[in-house]
């Protein structure tokens, strides 16, 4: 048995290892590349491979990341969400534009990385240092924007992607300084000698970079513009959004969703087909309440009273039964067939009431009410 009991933990320790601790290592690795100067062969071999496995596993891991943080990122701050969700932290109207600096960012860091420096002119070098800054412009707005309680995991991708362009722009200046000194030209034009002077000093190549972003900055605006995103789409795609830090809009209160199947019904479903009357209170948490959900859960009231035994019988057929049911009801549509095919059952429900009950509609009327609503209206009708 404990052997068993250690075969179990030594189990999950490997599963938060490969969780937590793989990723975690693959981000220390790339800050040690930052700032070592080890440039061996067989350094410079790992170092690719690591890199490789960085990036492959970096995206797997944010799927992962995404997918168990409970953020809907198809849900913008308008959207009504339920129990833990939250709304996505990227307004989903921007995606082109997010997606299109993030392609821009990726040509230029694959130029620095794939083609040789000795082939590549100064002036090609900065154009791929500064195409890669898109890709850390939105690598930085995505890391301050998420970098909350149960979502930090999320920053860890977008992290190395910055460390890998940092990386990848201090090797290339460390290997012009490497290169043989080029043979030194005559310039008649003193404002062409200036410039080679100035480009054939690789320290000024990140400022350099940095200049050429407005230009490219206005033409990939430029494009963006001609299918319909907003200029200021970039600023406007962490900011139109609720729950994040630099959320600039407060979402509604996201609602109680039981896994009672009829109040996910009443409130998952279309208005118009299931027919929402007013919020209840179900164990402290907030419902959406519709008139069926009312008259089954009176009907229970009343075969509890009556009938214990077989209320006991029920409801334990309904735990076994009815919770997993519940779960597969992900869509208005799902919710409104289990509201249409509940309808002979709640046209029976009502019926035993009426059979049984000397004021049906009061005992409707206050279920899923707050307990000291429920003793008032009693009081005031004079009891069930």
């Amino acid at each position: 048995m404990d052997a068993e009991k250690m075969a179990e933990q030594l189990f999950w320790l490997f599963v938060l290892f490969c969780l937590f601790g793989v990723p975690l290592l693959l981000t220390g690795f790339q800050i040690y590349c930052l700032f070592t100067r080890r440039n061996t062969p067989r350094f410079r071999k790992w170092r690719g491979i690591l890199e490789l496995f960085t990036i492959f596993l970096g995206t797997f891991y944010s799927l992962g990341y995404g997918a168990l943080s409970g953020i809907s990122f198809q849900s913008d701050w308008t959207k009504q969400l339920y129990n833990q969700q939250r709304h996505t932290p990227v307004a989903t109207w921007t995606w082109p534009t997010i997606l299109a600096f993030a392609a821009v960012g990726v040509l230029g860091y694959l130029i620095l990385r794939l083609v040789p420096l000795k082939r590549m002119p100064p002036l090609v070098v900065v154009a791929g240092i500064s195409c890669s800054y898109a890709g850390v412009i939105v690598s930085v707005l995505w890391c301050i924007q998420i970098w909350r309680d149960g979502t930090r995991l999320l920053a860890l991708f977008p992290v190395n992607c910055i460390l890998l362009v940092m990386i990848q722009v201090r090797n290339l200046i460390r290997q012009w300084g490497e290169l043989a000194p080029q043979e030194e030209k005559n310039f008649r034009n003193p404002f062409l000698k200036r410039v080679n002077d100035f480009f054939g000093d690789a320290e000024t190549w990140p400022a350099a970079a940095l200049v050429l972003f407005i230009p490219l900055l206005g033409i990939l605006l430029a494009v963006l513009a001609l299918f319909g995103q907003s200029p200021d789409a970039v600023i406007q795609a962490f900011t139109q959004t609720s729950d994040w830090n630099l959320s600039r809009q407060v979402a509604p209160q996201n609602l109680y969703r039981d896994e009672h199947y009829l109040c996910t019904v009443a409130a998952g479903g279309h208005r118009k087909v299931v027919k929402p009357i007013r919020m209840g209170q179900r164990h402290g948490h907030p419902v959406i309440v519709n008139r069926q959900l009312c008259v089954a859960n009176a009907f229970e009231q009343i075969l509890e009273e009556r009938m214990p035994r077989t209320h006991r019988a029920l409801r334990h057929f309904y735990d076994m039964y009815g919770f997993p049911v519940a779960r597969r009801i992900r869509s208005p549509y799902g919710a409104d067939l289990v509201y249409v095919l509940m309808k002979p059952l709640e046209w029976l429900f009502l019926l035993a009431l009426y059979f049984t009950d000397v004021r049906p509609e009061n005992r409707i009327a206050i279920q899923y009410l707050p307990p000291e609503d429920q003793k008032r209206l009693r009081e005031q009708a004079g009891g069930l």
